[in-house]
């Protein structure tokens, strides 16, 4: 087993750092404050690959492999995890939903845009009554006009990413009454279509500089060209997307858990108390160290997914397993680095805080915690316990 990075993988973590450390870190407690990153981050996120990473370069991508696009999203995530959520949704779910299942209408019409920086999309799948129960929407779509015809889209999405800022809305709807996920389709339905609003959500948490809204769908009318996939498969676009998006998380949540490392092991250095630096304490050491071993854990799990992926391997287990345990992970790297700064951990001139409100987040969407010891449990001994 060789976990030594290829000089190209090397160079793609050189960039995605020196842009973290230049385009992002200075301007993340800002973009907190104010509720909202500067939206010009996404074609600087477009001019250097970051938005095409794993695409096809004759689909307008950038190519590379996974562990490349886990890199970045590492890095970005240890900026400031709200632009890390742009390229995981925009790329990550959308983009390449679109490559590995869109018509090549499609990936002409789209790809190229959300590639470069030029267009954002969005995945509309959670809803005000379904997050974890994916395969029981209340959205609707229905037929008018014969097999052929438009499609009439009606319901409400919440809690999506890039909701506001997006070109496009990779939606997940019921088109029949055949129970469970079986009844779902996708659809790529332009944000400008008649009938779409969207409304941005407020008063987050964290991610609070991300753009999540909620969109309301009332008799939004699209064309038969706007199902990506058969009809029906629409819950499969949804995992297959979910499954790679799971390793995209944990590796922002590895970046989350470094920030806190560095940013305890910085302060311990600085901060005296009893005559002399606190890192000379044992147990803001212990703090520290717990912090280390965490992001080192957490790593190792998501570049383990990456490979898996790129051998062309099953991944799904072990994607949840990096997900589940790398949220965690970066929830108690966040809260003992908080422990180093003391008090000043709790005001937000100091990293601390920020990094703790945007971990807890990690550990609800694209699968909660428990969900995906559901989906392990599953996989260990063959039986659902849904």
């Amino acid at each position: 087993m060789n976990l030594e990075l290829s000089d190209e993988q090397a160079a793609v973590r050189r960039l995605a750092k020196d842009f973290a450390d230049r385009e992002i870190t200075p301007h993340a407690a800002a973009w907190d404050r104010a509720e909202s990153v500067d939206r010009g981050i996404v074609k600087k996120l477009g001019a250097l690959g970051f938005l095409g990473l794993t695409i096809p370069e004759e689909c307008g991508g950038s190519g590379g492999d996974h562990l490349s696009y886990a890199l970045v999203t590492e890095e970005l995530g240890r900026g400031d995890s709200a632009v890390r959520g742009i390229v995981s949704v925009s790329l990550g779910l959308v983009a390449k939903s679109i490559a590995a299942w869109g018509s090549e209408e499609q990936k002409r019409q789209w790809l190229p845009g959300l590639t470069s920086g030029d267009q954002v999309g969005c995945f509309g799948l959670t809803e005000p009554g379904t997050g974890s129960d994916a395969g029981h929407l209340a959205t609707r779509a229905v037929r008018d006009g014969g097999t052929a015809g438009d499609w009439v889209i009606n319901g409400t999405k919440m809690f999506i990413t890039n909701g506001t800022w997006a070109d496009v809305v990779l939606l997940f709807a019921r088109t029949n009454d055949t129970p469970g996920h079986k009844g779902v389709s996708a659809f790529l339905v332009p944000t400008n279509t008649a009938g779409l609003t969207r409304r941005e959500i407020h008063g987050k948490l964290g991610l609070r500089g991300q753009a999540t809204a909620e969109l309301v769908l009332e008799d939004v009318r699209v064309p038969a060209s706007a199902v990506i996939a058969p009809e029906g498969k629409g819950f499969s676009v949804a995992m297959s997307a979910l499954a790679k998006g799971r390793m995209s998380v944990a590796a922002g949540c590895v970046g989350i858990a470094q920030a806190a490392l560095d940013a305890a092991v910085r302060y311990a250095a600085e901060r005296e108390q009893f005559g002399k630096s606190i890192a000379h304490h044992q147990l803001v050491q212990e703090l520290i160290t717990d912090i280390a071993v965490d992001v080192d854990a957490a790593r190792l799990l998501t570049w383990r997914v990456a490979d898996l992926i790129d051998r062309g391997l099953p991944f799904d287990t072990e994607a949840s397993k990096a997900k589940l345990f790398a949220s965690e992970a970066a929830v108690r790297a966040a809260n003992n680095a908080l422990q180093v700064f003391g008090g000043y951990g709790y005001i937000d001139e100091y990293p601390a805080g920020k990094l703790l409100r945007d971990a807890r987040v990690m550990t609800l969407y694209e699968g909660t915690s428990q969900i995906q010891k559901l989906v392990i449990g599953r996989a260990l001994t063959g039986v659902s316990a849904f």
